[in-house]
């Protein structure tokens, strides 16, 4: 297969849980040698199970699979003058190095961005903690639960009553990790022009305030606190979670036409002309009678049977998937986002070039395999 656009670029990994793996994931997907140094114990999320997988007799949690594929793993004890070493023979050579320790705690090893930045001065050198290297709050301890509050995500997330919601995974972290592989490869792309590295400082909270998008802007276009609205968009009417006869669909229309073919199919075509609804403003300022007038219609008809109706005239609209059907949906199935890593199965990185899917063969590895075998030479897709 043709390289991969990252071959040729070594990372190395100092980082652990969940948002400076999940960077380092997407390099080694894009085919960059990505070589995780790990304490003697192994990262922290080599424990966090059930469920286990078992690799050569060690179970390790399903959860350090799901960022760690496609790395080697090496084994330095930070605090000792010989893994000290190991860590800087590692990047003498680096193009990159990702870590996620608090502000600091890197310095009194002697592997912080201006001890190895002169030992490497072309390195590249990418922290990653919960608030940044600055800041009254830079010296906290950042998680991603933590930042989903102060970010204002959990505070438009959830029904209008009860309690804030969390989302359903840790995206403060993998937004993080996905924008700190993306500094990097602008690290990267400037250091032709300078032929030095840099420093980048990345943060869950900036990562999370940064991705409030169109919901941050309501507030500073209005000087109003958006709140929890459910299922419901603050900004389109109908764009929601409907009922059906026999559960669940979402169906989202972006503009009048898609609402008018909406209210065609749902047999309800005096909606289209009426003066409440005329306009998306409109629907947003009456969407309590127009959803309940709507709800009414969907419940008499099946999901399957809507979905299809929608489909056919033109009406965004799809199901609430268990990870199970997520999985068989013949869309995941023809996209191969699904992989087979032989003992172990793995989610592929979304990326395709020129038609072919861009993720690596290799399963998260198992803790110090790269000093007993060597470098990793297994198969990249691409």
């Amino acid at each position: 297969m043709s390289a991969k656009p990252l071959s040729g670029v070594r990372v190395i990994e100092l980082a652990r849980i969940l948002a400076g793996p999940w960077a380092g994931q997407t390099l080694a997907d894009l085919g960059a040698e990505v070589i995780k140094v790990e304490a003697p114990e192994g990262d922290d999320t080599r424990r966090w199970g059930p469920p286990f997988i078992d690799r050569e007799g060690q179970p390790v949690a399903a959860y350090f699979h799901a960022a760690n594929r496609g790395k080697r793993s090496v084994v330095a004890d930070f605090r000792t003058p010989e893994g000290q070493e190991k860590v800087r023979a590692l990047v003498a050579d680096a193009d990159v190095v990702i870590e996620n320790f608090k502000v600091g705690g890197l310095k009194k090893y002697g592997l912080d961005y201006a001890s190895l930045s002169q030992l490497n001065p072309r390195l590249i050198y990418c922290s990653i903690t919960g608030f940044g290297q600055d800041g009254p709050y830079a010296h906290r301890a950042g998680y991603d639960y933590i930042i989903q509050g102060m970010s204002g995500l959990m505070s438009i997330t959830g029904p209008v009553e009860g309690e804030p919601h969390r989302v359903g995974v840790a995206v403060t972290d993998l937004f993080t990790g996905v924008y700190g592989a993306t500094a990097i490869l602008a690290a990267l792309h400037e250091r032709h022009s300078t032929g030095r590295g840099a420093h980048l400082d990345l943060s869950l909270l900036d990562s999370a305030v940064s991705v409030m998008a169109n919901q941050a802007m309501n507030y500073l276009a209005t000087g109003s606190a958006p709140g929890r609205t459910g299922n419901i968009h603050p900004n389109l009417v109908p764009y929601q979670v409907f009922e059906c006869a026999d559960g669940h669909i979402i169906i989202a229309t972006g503009n009048d036409a898609q609402y008018q073919r909406l209210c065609g199919l749902l047999g309800l075509p005096e909606l289209v002309t009426h003066p409440d609804y005329l306009s998306n403003a409109d629907r947003v300022k009456n969407r309590s009678v127009l959803a309940d007038t709507l709800s009414a219609a969907t419940r008499t008809r099946t999901r399957s049977d809507l979905l299809a109706a929608c489909e056919a005239q033109g009406v965004p609209a799809g199901p609430i998937n268990t990870m199970d059907e997520v999985f068989a949906d013949p869309q995941v199935r023809a996209r191969g986002m699904a992989l087979d890593l032989g003992e172990t199965k793995g989610v592929r990185s979304p990326f395709v070039f020129d038609g072919e899917p861009c993720a690596s063969d290799l399963p998260a590895p198992v803790l110090g395999e790269a000093q007993a075998t060597g470098p990793r030479t297994g198969a990249h897709h691409r």
